[in-house]
């Protein structure tokens, strides 16, 4: 059996960006868990249609910019709402 490459009038058809939210929340948390730089751990990721908000907590400022600017840059993102907070260390 041969199988022939997909074409629409010849030319190859155009790969959208799927909607879901759920398929966008899973790209995003998988583009920070292996994110240099940022301790994802305690880091949500919810989305409502293509805004995403991020949430939890991480240890310094520069983590929170990181994990902001990589999920912008996640396909199919167009809005980053940024609640993630400063881990509070050493209480008392």
């Amino acid at each position: 059996m041969v199988f022939k490459k997909r074409t629409f009038f010849g030319e190859e058809p155009e790969r959208l960006i799927p909607q879901q939210p759920a398929e966008l929340e899973r790209r995003v948390a998988n583009l920070l868990a292996v994110s240099p730089g940022l301790d994802a751990a305690e880091v949500t990721v919810t989305c409502s249609g293509q805004t995403v908000v991020l949430g939890g907590r991480v240890a310094t400022e520069e983590e929170i910019l990181r994990a902001e600017e990589a999920a912008r840059s996640v396909p199919g993102v167009t809005e980053v709402v940024n609640r993630i907070e400063l881990a509070k260390v050493g209480r008392g």
